[in-house]
Formats: structure tokens, sequence, C-alpha cells
């Protein structure tokens, strides 16, 4: 995600490559733009090979692509990109945000496809907040959405290929909840906003990412102060990864045919 707001890129970083199936973590914002301003502006651009998808918390977003698809985001709305064989899309203020002006604040998100489904058919899901499963615990201290993946006896909307789960949590001051992680996946958090515990003795705060290992049936997570987290835990894939900017594929040679194919405009014709 580039652009004129502020990016926090908590994933990858110099210590760490990847959380497979995670490959990159952007935090954008959140950023006060003035009417008539776009602090995004991400203009017509190839991926290949895995899924960008966008969590935003605040602001409006409309989302173009070359197979002629657009979207429109809203606070609380989730967009999850498959880019598959090959697609071309561009990310922009919506025309309601640049009109009005606010604070703009969101997550892009990475996650690898397996070999078998690299070359799927490009796919679009916009998930808006109200399909978002969203509940509480400790009396109203506490509250989740479920974006994907199975989580307190419920369902995220999120069509994923490999097993996976995302988990938007609010806490408040003292909030406590347990988050239950099945011992195959891998897992980490990001604490956009706040002060939290984990485990009952470990202090993180804002825009920190924590990896959790593989061990132990899950985690208990607290509020120090109001906190704001995103949860995500998968299946590994056990895979070689190639990546060249925009895509990823198993192999060099995989890489220099994506960057062929977009070139021969294989990708789609992206039409503004």
């Amino acid at each position: 995600m580039m652009g004129k707001t502020a990016i926090k890129q908590a994933l990858p970083d110099a210590k760490l490559e990847q959380i497979s199936p995670f490959l990159l973590l952007h935090h954008f914002g959140p950023t006060k733009v003035a009417p008539g301003n776009d602090p995004l502006g991400v203009g017509p651009h190839p991926h290949r090979g895995f899924e960008p998808i966008t969590f935003l918390y605040q602001g409006g977003i409309r989302h173009k692509d070359s197979r002629g698809n657009e979207g429109f985001l809203s606070g609380g709305d989730v967009q999850w990109m498959t880019a598959g064989l090959g697609i071309i899309h561009s990310e922009y203020a919506s025309k309601e945000f640049l009109q009005e002006g606010g604070t703009m604040e969101g997550i892009q998100l990475w996650v690898n496809l397996p070999s078998t489904d690299k070359m799927a058919q490009p796919a679009y899901q916009d998930i808006k907040r109200e399909r978002i499963p969203s509940w509480t615990e400790d009396q109203g201290r506490v509250t989740h959405r479920l974006v994907a993946g199975q989580f307190a006896d419920k369902q995220g909307p999120a069509r994923t290929f490999t097993p996976l789960m995302a988990l938007q949590t609010e806490l408040e001051a003292g909030g406590e909840t347990f988050v239950p992680i099945p011992s195959t996946f891998n897992a980490f958090l990001y604490i956009l906003g706040g002060e939290v515990e984990i485990n009952g003795d470990q202090h993180f705060f804002g825009e920190m990412l924590v990896q959790f290992g593989n061990s132990g049936d899950g985690f208990t997570l607290k509020g120090v102060s109001a906190a704001q987290v995103l949860v995500l835990a998968g299946e590994p894939i056990h895979e070689p990864v190639a990546q060249w900017g925009p895509y990823v594929m198993n192999t060099q040679t995989e890489l220099l045919e994506a960057m062929r194919d977009y070139q021969m405009g294989k990708m789609g014709v992206y039409i503004e």
C-alpha cells in the first residue's frame, strides 16, 4: 500500500521475512485529511499468486480492477481480493471521502496461495461491516469481529483457500479474553493502538507485531488501556516462495512468466 498517508510496515521486517501463509502487513494511517485530498492515490498496478486484503477501519476507499469489478469500502468493511492468475487494480479515496474529508486508517494484508491455486481465476469479496459476526465478552469490555475462519462457534464470511482466522478485537481497559489457536497454525497479532497484556505478564504497545510460538492452545489477551488488535492465524504453506514486487510465486521462472504475461496484457486491461 503506497500513498501520501503514513505507512507502518510490520511484516516483513529485517528479522522476519514471513509468517506463512502471511507475507505482508501494512498499517496505513490514521491520517486526518481535508476535503479534496486523497491520502491513498494508489494507481493501477498488477498482482499475481496471492490474496491482497484491506481491512478499512476509518475512511472511504474505491477499488477498481481489470476484470470490471468496482467496490466501495467504508469504515469496518473488508476487501478480500484473490489476485490468482493476474489482475490489475487501483485504490483511491471514495468520492464521499474526497467531498467530506476525515480520517483514513486501515490494514493491508497479503496472504499467500498454495501452488495449486496460484493461477486461480481472480475474485473479489466485498465484505460489508454488517456481514461480519460481532459479539462482546467480559461484560461488554471486549468486542470481537470475525472476518475469516472459526472462533467461538461462529464462522467468518471470507472464503479462503487454506485454513486461517482473521479476528478484529477491541478491548476496554481491563477487558480480557482467551483466543484459542490450533496448534498447527502459525499465529501473530498486530496492535493498531493502545496497550495490551499477553498471557498475564508481557506488555505490548500500539503499532507492534507479536508472533506466537507453535505451542499451547491459544493465548490470553487483556487491555491495559483501550486497545485495538488484529489477530491472524493460519495453516502454513510448506512450499518455496519466490517474490518480485507484486508477484508471489514458487520459482524464479514463474516470476518471469508473470512479468511477461503482464506486459502482454494477459492480466486484463484496466480502464478508468
